[in-house]
């Protein structure tokens, strides 16, 4: 059993928090990694408090353990997101996307574990100024809405930064992965990618199967334009987008030209429409299997890595 301050933190088994993406970290998947001892998180997405409050009430059902949920701050329901994760009682919330700042003394106040996510040194610092209770720095390797820069110079430079716990993310799918986040001083890891192309996941099976076949150099950023780059399985829509950037298209035409495509990739595996996102991973993903499987095969295997190193090491 491998324990940090990650797990004690937020009573979980091991150090492995479930990433909160928008229609794919539904209630099904969350209470799969929560049960299977991990952090399940239900992705709030820019979807409307009914819609989280249904989640919820549904991981609720489901699992007795540890949960969270993810809210993006853009979203225009954020003060509603928030009042529900206070009143439910959410044991964890996770943020992206922007400075959580206006929020996070309610949420603590209220007895939640707070733990945003950040893409830069300076966003961890300002968070752990403010109280947060960890910090999970997330390399450009990561799928969906990422930074620019990697997940190996990103996540030692956050931990010498701050004095909260640091969670790795980004380009993590094994337990190779979570052995090396744990050499660079992080508590545990987050991952996404891995989750999708698991039995509990509401993803449509063309999006796991865009992930199955995918080799090291299937994804791509686009949205830079806008300054909100994202990164995605190649597609014709990728290509699409990338062309309409190219030709200077306006930032309302890139936005439209982008609005709706992650549910038409995860409720309809549309792949000329759709925004299928994942991170570069997805290249060393080859099966669909249960979220136990894959937590216990991880756990497993970081634990033999890390029980060789000491071998390693000649005095």
């Amino acid at each position: 059993m491998i324990r940090t301050a990650l797990t004690e933190l937020v009573g979980i088994r091991h150090p492995i928090i479930q990433g909160g993406m928008a229609w794919v970290a539904t209630a099904e998947l969350a209470a799969a990694v929560s049960n299977a001892g991990g952090l399940g998180i239900v992705g709030g997405g820019n979807n409307p408090p009914d819609y989280l409050l249904e989640q919820v009430r549904n991981v609720k059902q489901w699992t007795d353990k540890p949960f969270g949920v993810n809210i993006p701050l853009f979203s225009a329901w954020i003060e509603d997101l928030v009042q529900i994760c206070i009143v439910e009682k959410v044991p964890v919330v996770s943020t992206g996307s922007g400075n959580p700042g206006p929020y996070v003394t309610r949420l603590k106040q209220a007895g939640v574990i707070v733990i945003p996510v950040v893409a830069s040194v300076a966003l961890a610092r300002r968070l752990a100024r403010l109280g947060v209770d960890a910090i999970v720095a997330e390399g450009t390797e990561s799928g969906g809405h990422v930074g620019d820069v990697a997940t190996l110079p990103l996540v030692p430079q956050v931990i010498d930064a701050i004095d909260v716990p640091v969670v790795a993310a980004g380009g993590i799918a094994d337990g190779r992965g979570l052995a090396a986040a744990l050499a660079l001083g992080a508590v545990g890891v987050q991952m996404g990618t891995r989750f999708i192309c698991t039995t509990e996941c509401v993803a449509h099976p063309a999006y796991k199967d865009l992930i199955l076949k995918a080799s090291d150099r299937s994804t791509v950023t686009t949205g830079h334009s806008v300054h909100h780059p994202v990164r995605t399985i190649k597609t014709p829509m990728s290509r699409a987008f990338d062309e309409l950037e190219k030709q200077g298209a306006s930032e309302q035409a890139v936005i439209e030209f982008g609005t709706g495509s992650l549910r038409r990739a995860v409720m309809e595996g549309d792949v000329k429409r759709g925004s299928f996102m994942a991170g570069q991973c997805a290249g060393m993903i080859d099966d669909v299997r249960c979220v136990a499987d894959i937590i216990v095969e991880m756990v497993a295997e970081a634990e033999e890595i890390l029980l060789a190193m000491p071998s390693l090491v000649v005095r």
